[in-house]
């Protein structure tokens, strides 16, 4: 695998920090009780790094800094500053985020969150232009919203995707938008991990394969990009852990491969279907299998079935009796689900992920579920999710 030259150069000025920091501490006296007659000192002065790798270091900072201002060059004629007002005067109301530039046909894809409740909806692009804006699609379970402005194609700068699914813990993660009304500011992190499931807020349903960064993200950050070393998006940020309401170190990111599914569907119809099986469950691991004497390790428990959905018409079962496993009550006695058309699933995480990311409302699956002990195989078709 070959690297590009400037990371090359970053990892030389990394070992250059590295051995900078073993000097410093041979250097350094190690700690002891206070005594009361001096003693000569024998502290070694640290010899200088070698001339090449300090200029390594320096050359590695300098690589990064220019590639984080090509990137900001690149993307931030993209990122816009949306706002959005609601009632008359006293009474007026505003909130703020971010968006980007999808395409030149003049769409933008935000949050929903960022729109939800609509009112004038004005987006101001980072040469300081200003127009009024509209949504043409929304998916509230996927947080994720287009709009349209009336801007000439010339002026449009559409953003470069990237594949979230080719992103892995430790690479650079950098997030450009509106933090507080700050507009057009960049901030840099990591990818602090990925595969997340992470339910929105107030609603009944989670997103899958969520990608958490420790790069900066704050009230106003919702609807921008989250970027890769290459300039390319990866992520739609939407929302951070937070005990203040502002940026804890822990944030999460949109897949970039869930906007290419649903942001199209957005486009065309203005909603997006999302498939239905109609249960709630339980990430079962090897301890709580145990406490509920099931026959396997992992898998998704079914806790209750929706009497409406596809689950309940193919007869699968959820939990009657309550059992408490490591101070928590589980219902037991539900079906335990290990694979989706013989492809195992070891937690609720793993079935919400393939149902999402592999299947559509009318697709027939097969579940492998385990029930009093033995494996059985049953056909369900999927329904689209209900309305709230």
């Amino acid at each position: 695998m070959r690297f590009p030259k400037w990371l090359r150069w970053i990892g030389l000025g990394l070992l250059s920090l590295l051995v900078a920091c073993q000097g410093m501490r041979s250097a350094a006296p190690a700690p002891g009780p206070a005594l009361s007659t001096p003693i000569p000192s024998t502290r070694r002065i640290a010899s200088p790094l070698p001339v090449a790798l300090a200029a390594g270091a320096g050359e590695a900072v300098a690589a990064l800094e220019q590639q984080l201002e090509v990137i900001y060059q690149q993307v931030n004629p993209s990122v816009v500053h949306i706002r959005v007002r609601s009632g008359q005067g006293a009474l007026r109301e505003e909130s703020a985020g971010s968006g980007f530039v999808y395409d030149r046909d003049g769409r933008i894809v935000t949050n929903h969150h960022v729109v939800e409740g609509r009112g004038t909806i004005i987006v101001t692009f980072a040469d300081g232009t200003e127009v009024l804006a509209r949504v043409i699609g929304t998916d509230p379970d996927s947080d994720l919203a287009v709009l349209q402005v009336e801007v000439p194609p010339e002026r449009l700068h559409p953003v470069t995707l990237g594949d979230s699914g080719a992103v892995r813990p430790g690479q650079l993660a950098i997030a450009i938008g509106n933090p507080f009304g700050l507009e057009g500011t960049m901030t840099v992190g990591i990818v602090s991990a990925i595969g997340r499931v992470i339910r929105p807020g107030s609603r009944v349903f989670s997103i899958p394969n969520m990608i958490q960064t420790d790069a900066p993200i704050n009230p106003g950050n919702s609807g921008g990009p989250l970027l890769d070393s290459q300039g390319r998006v990866i992520g739609v940020n939407t929302m951070i852990f937070s005990q203040t309401g502002v940026s804890s170190g822990v944030g999460f990111a949109i897949p970039i491969n869930t906007v290419r599914r649903i942001v199209p569907e957005l486009i065309a119809r203005g909603r997006y279907e999302h498939p239905w099986l109609g249960i709630s469950g339980y990430s079962v691991t090897p301890l709580v299998a145990k406490g509920l004497g099931l026959p396997a390790e992992r898998g998704a428990l079914i806790l209750e079935v929706d009497p409406r959905g596809p689950a309940a018409r193919a007869g699968l079962r959820g939990g009657s009796r309550p059992i408490s496993v490591l101070g928590e009550s589980i219902p037991a006695g539900g079906d335990l689900i290990i694979a989706i058309d013989g492809r195992p699933i070891s937690s609720m995480e793993d079935l919400i992920a393939e149902l999402e990311e592999h299947h559509r409302p009318g697709d027939e699956i097969t579940l492998s579920i385990l029930r009093d002990g033995q494996t059985r195989e049953v056909q369900i078709r999927l329904a689209p999710r209900p309305s709230p």
